[in-house]
């Protein structure tokens, strides 16, 4: 056969085909003793790299490098399987062999007390499993009920061959407590089902970590909604500008505290609805049988996880409804201040023009002074011209001539002011590119190809 030559592959090839392998199952038999750890963490890929390097000094082991995305390692008394996430890590400590019936000898308590110490706040999933090998129980089992005092009691027989009890409920120790049965499973579903059960109950937690932001959400979008319904009021009360500003204001500031909750809170939406998906991946991976008397791990979280999450799911909707109204009402006042503005507009242009007409009717109105006027300064003018020559001994009758030049002078002003009225509130450019100066029509020059086209 040819070998394929590594220079022949793709960059990403073996980093791909590797992720598919990047999270094995654990191989455990029964008995066995399982501690299971989700530590949240929001500091970065460095934070879970120095929480794992940590633990692998104490027991002086070589801690896998930086960016690692698993780890296993056997440190003698337990074995440790270290699994990196985008917003948590697992640390999942196993112990074989049997060590009591109950779980107080458990797996974690090989690791240092000073560790454990150092994830203050930042727990988010402890849980001890006991895995063990025998028969069936029943729902009236002395065991359970020592195992479980509290209710509720979940229980399925799961891959055909196995159990699962627990009561999801945190202990007085902190931790969540898990007993599974080996009925008669085959090689490796052990370790699946342990695989499975810590999964469950991680990404539940992750899940509900929306749960107080829908809350939160909820109160924040009733009060919204209240004060909107009061901006809609006074919106439609509105007669003067002043309000209109406030109003825009207002919807500004209740625009911004919406889309602030909701860049909050979006992500974590999200994140929950993606978790849920997994949890119900896992539980149907299960292969549930039900036990008469207890409900199984499907329906357990159909009754409580299903209501969370249909409440974030619920809330989300409502922040985008909400948006979409905040926005029409702001679209809406917008509207009527434009159109506001316009008729004020308007009004301003409607009085320009009343002006204009008046100052063309007082125009009108002095136009027979200005003839008088401009006549009388031309007959004197006149006069002074025809005395002059009866100076120089012409003999001409200047008041004769006088008298029969002001009629005419009078009516050649009146024409000339009227022509001149008349071409200056002649069009400037009518149809067929044409201009008028003057009282004559002159052809327009021909424009640009680019200008012909700015202008159309």
């Amino acid at each position: 056969m040819t070998d394929l030559a590594h220079a022949l592959n793709h960059p990403r090839r073996l980093a791909l085909a590797g992720e598919i392998h990047s999270r094995p199952f654990l191989r455990i038999e029964a008995p066995a003793r399982i501690s299971h750890l989700a530590v949240h963490i929001d500091d970065g890929d460095a934070s879970h790299d120095a929480l794992l390097a940590s633990l692998c000094t104490r027991f002086g082991v070589a801690a896998p490098v930086p960016g690692a995305q698993h780890f296993f390692h056997d440190f003698g008394h337990f074995r440790l399987k270290w699994e990196r996430h985008t917003e948590f890590s697992t640390f999942t400590f196993v112990e074989p062999g049997e060590h009591g019936d109950d779980f107080r000898c458990c797996a974690i308590r090989h690791v240092p007390a000073d560790w454990l110490a150092g994830l203050q706040a930042a727990v988010i999933v402890a849980a001890h499993i006991v895995a063990e090998r025998g028969d069936a129980l029943g729902t009236g089992d002395a065991r359970l009920a020592a195992l479980f005092p509290q209710p509720p009691l979940v229980g399925c027989r799961v891959l055909r061959e196995g159990e699962i009890w627990t009561d999801f409920q945190i202990g007085p120790n902190g931790f969540s407590r898990f007993l599974l049965r080996d009925v008669g499973l085959r090689e490796s579903q052990m370790g699946r089902l342990v695989q499975r059960i810590c999964e469950i109950e991680t990404y539940l937690m992750m899940a509900l970590l929306a749960l107080p932001l829908a809350r939160e959400g909820a109160m924040l979008l009733d009060r919204i909604e209240e004060e909107l319904t009061g901006l809609g009021n006074r919106m439609s009360e509105l007669d003067i500008d002043g309000d209109a500003e406030q109003l825009l204001k207002d919807l500004s500031r209740l625009d911004a505290q919406l889309r602030a909750d909701t860049f909050r809170a979006g992500y974590r939406f999200s994140a929950a609805q993606a978790y849920h998906r997994i949890v119900e991946a896992r539980i149907g991976e299960l292969r549930e049988q039900r036990i008469e008397g207890v409900p199984t791990i499907g329906e357990f979280m159909e009754r409580r996880l299903a209501p969370a999450m249909d409440s974030c799911v619920s809330v989300a909707n409502r922040q985008e409804v909400l948006a979409a109204r905040i926005s029409r009402s702001n679209d809406m006042l917008r509207t009527r201040v434009n159109l506001a503005q316009e008729r004020q507009t308007q009004c301003v242009l409607q009085r320009l023009s009343d002006s204009a007409s008046l100052q063309l009717k007082m125009q009108q109105a002095v136009e027979g002074l200005s003839v008088v006027a401009i006549s009388y300064y031309a007959v004197g003018l006149a006069a002074y011209a025809l005395k002059s020559l009866n100076e120089w001994g012409l003999g001409i009758a200047a008041d004769k001539v006088i008298g029969l030049l002001l009629p005419v002078v009078c009516v050649a002003n009146w024409i000339g002011v009227r022509a001149l009225r008349r071409r200056l509130h002649a069009p400037l450019r009518p149809a067929g590119g044409r201009f008028r100066v003057f009282g004559r029509w002159r052809a327009a020059a021909p424009l640009a190809d680019g200008a012909a086209k700015e202008g159309a």
